[in-house]
């Protein structure tokens, strides 16, 4: 951990291993290293779930709410998946909704299958995918970020929510399951028209960094595109390099929209706003460097991973929530966050579920444009800030 800037802001590195005395947590009640894979764990597992899942026919993911909240609940419908491989009970498994294409894409669902004669249905998602799918279920497991603990185990803490997820899930169905951290799926890349596009009139070629400015909640989380034009000219005058900066916007249901920003001395920017979820996974893994704030794209981001299976470094701007907890755990998915975040890190606390009043002087503005470019500079060249 290393200041980047005054008033406590602070560097998290991805890979950063957290004491267990150091933060709020929950004990998981075993050693999963000393619990051979698919060996009962010391804890009762939930008989009535164990029971409903061992008798499935068909599995069906369905999430209906926040892209963010979905893709850090993946690790969940991993455990679910891990379980019944290990119980040898044969299911067809599909995604349905409107993120059927990226659960896809991440390998959990690895071929279709027939559904079994007989069987029931088990759903997994978030509430308003359950609703909108479950009727028909035997059993439905919600996957509530509010949910789970941050648990702690062998003198650590594991604070990421798709370690909490699938810890939790490990935990109800009683045996020792197999995935370990990161716990977090990842998002296969693919062709895309627009990407070749883009190489095919000069961009993607050089120094080329995406920005996220896309955000559910703009009065406390918009960074702004005049600040990432800013950082993105630090980072190219500190190389000598002329940079390419996508600034990257949501709203898919307004189509489609690139327009050019007035050309700086080192930084052309292009904004990009309406891209589908599915060409941003195939768009991020070519560039150099990756920085957004606390919102469902920037996970994306750092679940895109290259043809290689690497991915390129992601900066989150954490200034209210947990820089920990809102993270998908991968080693290149680093946080810059405010003493605030900082907190509630430490508390395993959310400023909403725990109904903790608005600091009025935690901005986005916390982060200087330079501080955060020296930490990008630093992810560039291969070093830990």
């Amino acid at each position: 951990m290393t200041a980047v800037a005054p008033a406590g802001v602070q560097f998290h590195h991805g890979s950063l291993v957290i004491p267990a005395g150091a933060v709020h947590t929950t004990p998981l009640g075993y050693d999963r290293d000393s619990v051979p894979i698919g060996a009962p764990l010391p804890l009762a597992a939930s008989a009535e779930l164990v029971h409903r899942l061992s008798g499935c026919g068909e599995v069906v993911v369905a999430f209906e709410g926040k892209l963010g909240d979905t893709l850090l609940a993946l690790s969940g419908v991993r455990a679910v998946l891990d379980w019944l491989r290990l119980r040898s009970v044969r299911v067809a498994v599909r995604a349905v909704g409107p993120y059927a294409g990226l659960i896809t894409r991440t390998g959990l669902i690895t071929k279709p299958q027939p559904t079994p004669p007989s069987g029931w249905r088990a759903v997994i998602g978030d509430r308003a995918g359950i609703e909108a799918h479950g009727s028909e279920a035997v059993v439905s497991l919600v996957l509530d970020p509010a949910a789970p603990p941050c648990w702690s185990s062998d003198g650590r803490a594991h604070p990421d929510l798709p370690t909490r997820h699938y810890l939790a899930l490990e935990r109800r169905l009683g045996i020792r399951l197999p995935d370990t951290a990161p716990f977090a799926p990842t998002l296969a890349t693919g062709p895309n028209n627009l990407v070749e596009e883009l190489r095919s009139v000069g961009w993607l070629g050089g120094l080329t960094v995406a920005a996220i400015t896309a955000t559910s909640w703009p009065e406390r989380k918009d960074y702004t595109a005049q600040r990432y034009i800013e950082l993105v000219e630090h980072i190219a005058e500190a190389q000598q390099a002329q940079a390419r900066l996508l600034l990257i916007g949501g709203n898919p249901g307004d189509g489609l929209r690139i327009a050019a920003e007035a050309p700086r001395r080192h930084v052309q920017a292009l904004r990009i706003d309406g891209m589908p979820a599915d060409g941003l996974a195939d768009l991020f893994p070519h560039c150099h460097l990756i920085v957004g704030n606390d919102t469902g794209l920037t996970h994306l981001a750092a679940m895109a991973r290259r043809r290689d299976g690497s991915s390129p470094p992601v900066i989150g701007l954490y200034s209210r929530h947990s820089h920990s907890k809102w993270r998908t755990g991968l080693p290149h998915h680093h946080a810059v966050a405010t003493a605030l975040s900082d907190r509630m890190h430490q508390g395993d606390l959310c400023p909403v579920r725990d109904a903790i009043a608005p600091d009025t002087n935690i901005h986005m503005d916390a982060f200087p444009t330079a501080a955060l470019a020296q930490v990008g500079l630093e992810l560039l060249n291969g070093v830990r800030p």
